[in-house]
């Protein structure tokens, strides 16, 4: 039964990501919610279509999976909005958001307190808020041939990506596999070359649990490694390349067959790259925003058995007033949908995690509210 499980979420992984092709402008257009029968089947018959016209978006490329799914279920139901998400990553979605050119922005980081400052040219008398919608683990995925268990730790990984471990031998990697046959071949660290919220999340954990020598940021900071764009460019190169290792979305290593290491968090036993495991993480999880801002504060030290450290939420940027009206009923419409249990129940099968039930009750009440 878990291998059966197993291939059906490589399954709706791989299908999630072919039909991302399809939705452009003209997504709308098509009348198959079907998307091969998984998580893009949900029900749609609770969806409430209001708006008319384009709905424009982009930001967060790790939640590029979900939002092709949810876009092709919302514009099979509501045949007068066309929905384009383009995963530009967090800090270009950000940007674009700030300038007045899309609807909603979706960013693996809060805001920032100049972005909020700065969101109030946009968001006429209010400003942008963050809507969690998408959690998950980030997988640390890797191609060293002959090796398909792999177990790894903060401080290790520090030094991995800042390219001061540079062959899979080294004995910091041999100590954490002692059974392990390592190749005496040269590390291949992989990283993202645009600004991305990702990129935030893991260095934040490297820097709170490992030996990182720089300041966690969207844009990379890390020595030496070579670059690639959006999760769906470096998860290419780790499979492509042999010796290589990256950060990136469970979903691009479940669609792509690519290993992912566990990780020795000081619990009993090292913990795979799970969305079970990413939730349990997730549920310690503090809110920091204020007022209608939901932005959360993830625990990337946890040592909870069965707790994945290395995740990160997605949150949807909307103004909380002063939105366009051309397309603020079809924009709240949409939130809604994605954060409805329909919406959520979709994430698991293509390795996200659903929002606690909590979290998810007070985005919905949030999104109902926007103006």
């Amino acid at each position: 039964m878990k291998l059966q499980r197993k291939n059906r979420v490589r399954a709706l992984a791989v299908g999630a990501l072919a039909v991302s092709g399809a939705l452009t402008l003209t997504a709308c257009g098509s009348d198959d919610t079907s998307g091969g029968g998984g998580p893009a089947a949900a029900k749609t018959s609770n969806i409430k279509c209001e708006g008319k016209g384009k709905l424009l978006a982009s930001g967060s490329s790790a939640q590029k999976n979900a939002m092709d799914v949810w876009v092709q279920a919302y514009s099979g139901a509501c045949k007068d909005t066309e929905i384009n998400y383009q995963p530009t990553g967090s800090g270009a979605g950000v940007t674009t958001f700030l300038q007045g050119q899309t609807a909603f922005a979706g960013s693996d980081s809060p805001l920032k307190p100049d972005e909020v400052t700065k969101s109030k040219q946009v968001c006429k008398g209010g400003q942008a808020i963050d809507l969690p919608m998408v959690g998950g683990p980030v997988a640390v995925g890797y191609n060293v041939p002959g090796v398909d268990n792999l177990v790894l730790d903060a401080p290790t990984l520090s030094k991995i990506f800042n390219s001061e471990i540079k062959k899979w031998n080294d004995p910091a990697i041999k100590k954490l596999n002692p059974g392990a046959k390592l190749p005496d071949l040269k590390i291949q660290p992989f990283h993202r070359s645009d600004d991305s919220g990702t990129t935030d999340n893991f260095t934040k954990y490297l820097k709170a649990a490992g030996d990182w020598k720089h300041e966690p940021a969207k844009k990379w900071e890390g020595e030496g490694g070579q670059a690639a764009s959006g999760s769906a460019g470096v998860s290419s190169q780790v499979k492509q390349t042999s010796g290589a290792i990256s950060y990136f979305e469970l979903s691009y290593a479940t669609a792509g067959k690519i290993p992912t290491a566990k990780l020795n968090t000081g619990a009993k036993t090292p913990v795979d790259a799970t969305v079970d495991n990413a939730s349990k993480a997730i549920s310690e999880a503090t809110q920091v925003g204020k007022g209608n801002d939901l932005a959360l504060k993830l625990n990337y030290t946890t040592k909870a058995e069965g707790a994945y450290p290395i995740t990160l939420v997605t949150n949807e940027i909307a103004c909380d007033k002063g939105n366009k009206p051309e397309t603020l009923a079809a924009t709240k419409s949409f939130l809604t949908y994605i954060s409805s249990k329909d919406g959520q129940s979709a994430l698991k099968e293509l390795g996200y995690a659903p929002l606690p039930t909590e979290i998810a009750d007070k985005v919905r009440k949030t999104v109902a509210t926007l103006s």
